[in-house]
């Protein structure tokens, strides 16, 4: 018998659910075609060691994360941004803001991806494109003097941009993910890790903790090439409150206890609140109630608090994707609802009153 013969009378047993594979570019070749120069590596450095300083409590000012839920529009992304600029620099004594530019997002059952994933908006997933354009949205932000955060959700994609990110989350859904927390460990910039989707700070503090400390596993290198990674730990891990299923946790009583609870593990006690998500129970307007509650906080002296995280756009609310995309309403997200820009202007000005 010959092998051909043999082998179509064995069954097959891998690749049973894929349906195609394609070549993904090099970390490399995106970098060589959208190369970080030097002015964008300082607001990016830059920015890092003022968090680190307010996370450590080295700088008494508050670390305001602001921005769209997710970017789907690049435009509109950077008219958020030059409308953003204005105020980062009024507010600069008092606050440290940094746009929110998520190209990622963790669905619960489905639905888009983010503009990494799917950057046409139209299931055609041509990641490759998703890459170019975040990096490219990234070095157009940096270039004009604009930090950026963003959630990391892909242990592959940091390789691509994470040269170009200021600050970055751990969400909820991930901060259990023994991937992420290794992941998290060998990122150069401060990372917020999410409390559990149930309410509780347990599972993010357990983060933090593993995330400090060395780890070896798989990813990529620079070429793209599969490799073996070896981290040193990322000591700039902070806790994010951002609510759950058990009700808000921004309240006084409630940081105060998360705080002393972080204490216990030695574990920088300072948190920041995620005014969106459970805090607002799934309504954006309350953001601003959130928010507002934050700032009295501070006002009254409070020393727990580090930061602040809205979802916010030019649009309020939010829209349905639609298979014309010429009737998407410009400037309104396709995921979470936010706040509109002037509502936000408002918000920051009141935040910024409260810091003395």
């Amino acid at each position: 018998m010959s092998t051909s013969s043999y082998f179509s009378m064995v069954d097959s047993t891998s690749d049973l659910h894929v349906v195609e594979t394609r070549p993904l570019m090099s970390p490399a070749l995106i970098h060589r075609d959208l190369p970080l120069d030097k002015a964008s590596s300082g607001v990016v450095s830059t920015t890092r060691n003022k968090i680190q300083s307010i996370l450590h409590g080295n700088d008494p000012r508050i670390l305001v994360i602001v921005g769209p839920c997710s970017v789907h529009d690049v435009d509109a992304a950077i008219e958020y941004a030059n409308r953003l600029a204005p105020l980062r620099e009024r507010y600069s004594q008092k606050l440290e803001i940094v746009m929110r530019v998520y190209f990622e997002k963790p669905r619960t059952t489905v639905g888009w991806k983010g503009l990494i994933n799917d950057p046409h908006l139209d299931n055609s997933y041509d990641i490759n494109t998703g890459l170019r354009k975040a990096r490219g949205l990234l070095l157009d932000l940096a270039k004009a003097g604009m930090p950026a955060a963003t959630e990391l959700l892909d242990p592959v994609v940091p390789q691509y941009i994470a040269d170009l990110i200021s600050w970055t989350a751990i969400g909820a859904r991930t901060t259990e993910s023994q991937t992420h927390r290794e992941m998290a460990s060998g990122l150069s910039m401060p990372v917020g890790y999410k409390n559990g989707t149930d309410g509780t700070a347990t599972i993010a503090i357990n983060a933090m903790q593993a995330a400090s400390k060395p780890h070896h596993f798989l990813g990529i290198n620079h070429d793209g090439h599969a490799s073996i990674v070896s981290t040193t730990g990322n000591p700039n891990g902070h806790l994010v409150l951002r609510g759950g299923k058990n009700g808000t946790n921004y309240h006084l009583d409630a940081i105060n206890l998360i705080a002393d609870e972080l204490a216990q593990f030695n574990m920088p006690g300072k948190v920041m609140v995620d005014c969106s998500h459970g805090n607002s129970n799934k309504d954006f307007r309350r953001q601003s109630e959130v928010l507002k509650d934050v700032a009295a906080q501070i006002r009254g002296g409070s020393k727990n608090l580090m930061g602040v995280m809205i979802e916010s756009h030019l649009v309020e609310g939010n829209q349905k994707l639609n298979s014309d995309l010429s009737k998407l309403t410009y400037g309104q997200s396709v995921t979470d609802a936010c706040i509109n820009f002037s509502t936000t202007e408002i918000l920051l000005e009141e935040l910024a009153e409260s810091v003395k």
